[in-house]
């Protein structure tokens, strides 16, 4: 008699867990199906593209669009053997950066860590677009939970990062054939974190952006050497940097994870450098250059300012940008990565892997990809006259 009643609630119990799986699957699934694919927006991907990785990476960059737009891992690869992955993203916030940091340290630990230091003049959470392109693919543990927490804007709610179907259900009347073709994969969309555009904008046709900041106060332009002094209009129109500067300190919160970085590094025997990319917007003033040399001298970090060495680098921002001078195409970011490759061999003596059987078979198959996006992307160029794909 109670064998029997145990028989009985032995099989309710099954029959509700089956259905609870069930349930779960299906939730699951449509979940999958309602989320963005951001197949018309690739920085989309950016995060989840790390966890495909299948060897670890000597140097890791971390930071906004002047990380994954103008450093290149595949030439760093090709002309030093050095192993790198860029964990960056649109808008990528101090403390996104710090929770890439702390993410990535559950896979490996990398010798170098470069952090790029313009998101420290965003004082406080920004725009729930950037956060749900930077965290929704970050794999689930509390390091996500916190990041989260930390980033969201005013109006967003835990839960719905938790399930994100509650914050997409409209999508489902709104799916497109990208939906399902890119249900279970996503499509690749970068070279080891890095955004690839070959195609070119010049700083002389475009007013995204206004070089003429960049050459400093008036009597320095006057002894300056410098393309962008030819444009028209550029001397007359510049002012001096110290009237423009708009002599803010960097906020607390941005700060206080800019110390969470370094001290993660510490911690764990990394070599953390900062860097400052040479995009021509948003301008980069004085003042904040100061803080960012003042913070380096104080914790004897290496600094590298890329305004500094842009004509030793040989940058042409006629030539090496896309997007009139915010970020570098192919082009320039493999000029960066010259520049930076060198420094990384000579002071630090990364490995050469190049010649590692570990290493080799996983760097061909990532030179092929790079090779055919370069080649498709030449392809819409020249049939459109520009990306389209990409």
């Amino acid at each position: 008699m109670q064998s029997g009643k145990i028989r009985v609630m032995a099989k309710k119990a099954g029959v509700f867990l089956a259905s609870a799986i069930v349930f779960l699957t299906l939730m699951a699934g449509l979940q999958r199906l309602v989320e963005p694919k951001y197949t018309e927006l690739p920085e989309g991907n950016f995060t989840a593209e790390y966890y495909e990785e299948t060897t670890p990476h000597d140097v890791l960059l971390i930071g906004d669009c002047e990380v994954y737009e103008n450093i290149d891992p595949i030439y760093l690869w090709r002309n030093f053997g050095i192993t790198s992955y860029i964990r960056g993203n649109a808008q990528q916030l101090a403390w996104q950066s710090y929770y890439m940091l702390e993410d990535t340290l559950k896979y490996e630990t990398p010798k170098v860590v470069i952090y790029n230091v313009q998101a420290l003049t965003y004082g406080e959470p920004q725009r729930e677009e950037y956060n749900r392109m930077t965290l929704d693919d970050m794999r689930w543990s509390a390091t996500k939970l916190h990041a989260i927490e930390a980033s969201r804007c005013e109006g967003e709610s835990v839960i719905d990062y938790i399930f994100p179907i509650l914050r997409y259900h409209s999508r489902i009347l709104s799916l497109t054939k990208d939906d399902f073709t890119y249900f279970n994969k996503r499509k690749k969309t970068t070279h080891n974190g890095y955004y690839m555009r070959v195609d070119v904008l010049p700083v002389s046709q475009s007013d995204v952006a206004d070089p003429s900041w960049l050459l400093g106060g008036e009597e320095e332009q006057e002894q300056i050497d410098d393309p962008w002094a030819q444009i028209e209009g550029a001397e007359e129109e510049a002012e001096p940097v110290k009237e423009r500067d708009r002599g803010e300190p960097f906020g607390k919160l941005p700060m206080e994870y800019m110390n969470r970085i370094r001290t993660l590094c510490e911690e764990n025997g990394i070599q953390l450098i900062l860097m400052k990319a040479p995009s021509l917007s948003p301008v980069w003033y004085d003042s904040d250059e100061a803080q960012v040399q003042e913070y380096a001298d104080r914790y004897k970090l290496p600094y590298i300012n890329f305004y500094d060495h842009w004509k030793e680098i040989g940058i042409d921002y006629e030539t090496d940008t896309y997007d009139g001078g915010l970020h570098m195409n192919l082009s320039g970011a493999d000029k960066l990565s010259e520049y930076l490759g060198d420094f990384l061999s000579e002071e630090y003596g990364l490995a050469d892997h190049r010649q590692d059987p570990a290493y080799a078979q996983v760097y061909r198959e990532k030179e092929e990809f790079y090779e055919e996006m370069i080649q498709k992307q030449n392809e819409e160029l020249d049939k459109y006259g520009e990306i389209r794909s990409y």
